[in-house]
């Protein structure tokens, strides 16, 4: 958008007659009318929005290069300010070298007069503005699991009613979780803009979401939101290289614009204006622990990217590490988590409760007889990892031995242990104290009527891969075939509209699962029994996985301790900072070194 531009009485009539037409024959409800700007109304000089996270600065109401630098000098900490609408960016540029950059995103529109909307609904949850404080605390959940700017909760409620600003969330109809979310922004309302212009910002939504189309249904309906009220255009701001978005708003009829914005300096932007680092091959738990190194002036080292491996140098002491595994967990610890039977007897041993388990070598008439007793088995390799060839739920000595068989390819040792009923809780301990505490809960399909448990496995997969930097995808074996078997149903079943299906009985998370955390909430016992787990092992960095009723509940039994939990899949708990805190104390902040004498830790 360029300067703001008058438009005559008459001319501006003839144009909002012919749009109500296109509108009523599109099937769009009229404007609401309220207050334009006319002749009379000049656009506010030097303005700027504050959205919470940072400020919208609408260039196009600056006078001159200077004004709007000093404009976007006047951003405050760990916020990000946006000029967006710059007309001469290598004017503005040059006005400040040193301090501000080129933002390397695309501007594109959607006309409003054009747009057509969806004739399907959503299904399984619906969008709705904010109306409370839980709902700003969710939409900073999202914005954390999205590594975005996070808002003060209540700034949110205090623009629950605001005129230039709105939000829209998605919200499960089934569990009433947020799911996702989107900011509006009316020009008009905002600062008397002459073009009836508006604006998204910051869709986000659930990485772990099961429903599909979450981000489209709240594009629409911010869309629809504007176009009733008589706006002429939806803008919005996207990464150059964010291919899934811009497929979205592609399809949805928005055009690329030649508009640009700038952006301060600042550490949050610091990837956009900086050369890559040399590190793009590292998967997301490597990645998240090698950015907060850097960020505290750690000296870092790929070794092999491929494989997580870095080295950490800081105040003459160097560490390595892959990913959450360091040299400070030993070579005895690392083989007790490495052997599934060796850390059920450790862990037993210092009273956690740990369930019944016989070995897959037992001979027929043991297994037979531990089949008879529990009703109900888990087989699992004693060796292995990412939820590999375990098989849950077996009830027949038939699926037994084929469960038996199938571990083997994983583990010569397979361990056949009682089915224990529950959540699955993950709780990482880092030197010895509990820093996060997740529910895992295994992959689920939601039908639409239409589509095969295949296709649908497909495409949730696609969305997992997607959230998770492509850790994290539904495996199409045995043990899927049996999970919908159990539900009456085949891969190439078509799934009622609306019915959820388990397609697999394990939570982990790199076969599809998803986590939620529950950190504040965990019983007090549950955290013992995985402090006592981690001092028996004697591992500094640990995930211990309980199975329990609940995580208010103090009842629960050991499954496992995995020597390099993912630390990435626990935001917004610091995971990463206490991980650094244990290898590089001195780099500790200073906030949280306060922050530990006050709690006497």
């Amino acid at each position: 958008m360029s300067d703001t531009k008058k438009t005559t009485p008459v001319n501006q009539r003839g144009r909002d007659g012919h749009r109500l037409k296109r509108m009523r024959d599109q099937g769009l409800k009229p404007p609401i009318a309220h207050p334009q700007p006319d002749e009379d109304q000049k656009a506010e000089s030097d303005f700027a929005l504050d959205c919470g996270w940072g400020r919208l600065v609408f260039a196009q109401t600056f006078n001159s290069p200077d004004a709007l630098a000093g404009a976007l000098r006047e951003e405050k900490a760990d916020r990000r300010d946006i000029a967006l609408y710059v007309r001469d960016p290598h004017v503005l540029l040059a006005s400040a070298p040193q301090e501000i950059f080129l933002d390397p995103s695309h501007t594109y529109r959607l006309d409003l007069a054009g747009y057509r909307p969806s004739k399907r609904t959503p299904k399984g949850y619906f969008i709705r503005r904010l109306t409370s404080q839980q709902d700003a605390i969710a939409i900073n959940r999202i914005y954390a699991s999205r590594a975005m700017v996070q808002v003060p909760p209540e700034f949110f409620w205090s623009k629950r009613d605001a005129r230039a600003i709105i939000y829209f969330v998605a919200e499960d109809e089934r569990t009433g979780q947020i799911i996702g979310t989107v900011t509006g922004v009316d020009h008009a309302r905002a600062f008397n803009d002459g073009e009836r212009g508006s604006s998204l910002w910051c869709l986000a939504v659930d990485p772990q979401a099961r429903h599909p189309g979450i981000g489209e249904a709240l594009v629409r309906r911010l869309a629809e939101y504007y176009a009733a009220r008589g706006a002429s255009f939806l803008d919005l701001s996207v990464l150059h290289d964010n291919e899934q978005a811009i497929a979205l708003y592609e399809k949805l009829g928005f055009q690329r614009v030649p508009f640009f914005s700038v952006k301060r300096k600042n550490s949050i932007n610091e990837r956009l204006f900086t050369r890559p680092e040399t590190d793009e091959g590292l998967n997301p738990y490597a990645a998240i622990i090698v950015k907060e190194a850097r960020r505290r002036g750690i000296q870092v080292d790929i070794m092999d990217a491929g494989g997580g491996f870095f080295r950490l140098t800081h105040g003459g002491v160097s560490i390595r590490c892959r990913e959450s595994l360091s040299e400070l967990t030993s070579a005895v610890a690392m083989s007790i988590c490495d052997d599934k039977a060796t850390t059920r007897r450790i862990v037993e041993q210092a009273g956690v409760t740990v369930p019944p388990q016989v070995s897959g070598d037992a001979g027929n008439d043991a297994i037979s007889a531990f089949l008879v007793e529990h009703g109900s088995v888990v087989v699992k390799p004693a060796r292995g990892e990412q939820g590999r060839g375990i098989s849950i739920g077996l009830t027949t000595e038939e699926e037994v031995a084929a469960a038996v068989a199938e571990a083997k390819t994983v583990s010569n040792d397979v361990l056949i242990e009682a089915m224990i009923e529950g959540q699955d809780l993950r709780l990482v301990v880092i030197n010895y104290r509990l820093v996060a505490a997740a529910i895992r809960r295994p992959p689920i399909i939601v039908g639409d009527g239409r589509s095969t448990a295949a296709e649908l496995i497909a495409a949730q997969s696609r969305r997992r891969a997607a959230a998770t930097g492509g850790e994290s995808e539904i495996p199409v074996d045995a043990e899927t075939r049996r999970t919908l078997a159990a539900a009456g149903y085949s891969l190439k079943s078509v799934i009622p509209a609306d019915q959820e299906v388990m397609v697999r009985r394990t939570a982990n998370l790199h076969t599809g699962g998803t986590i939620h955390d529950v950190t504040e909430e965990v019983h007090p016992v549950l955290i013992e029994a995985a402090v006592k787990a981690a001092r028996a092992i004697d591992i500094p960095v640990t995930g211990i996985d309980l199975m329990v009723k609940s995580p208010h509940e103090a009842d629960y039994a050991f499954i496992e301790a995995n020597e390099r939990p993912g630390l990435a899949n626990h935001e917004p708990q610091p995971t990463v900072e206490r991980f650094i805190d244990l290898l590089f104390p001195l780099s500790m902040p200073e906030s949280v070194r306060q922050a530990m004498r006050r709690t006497g830790i």
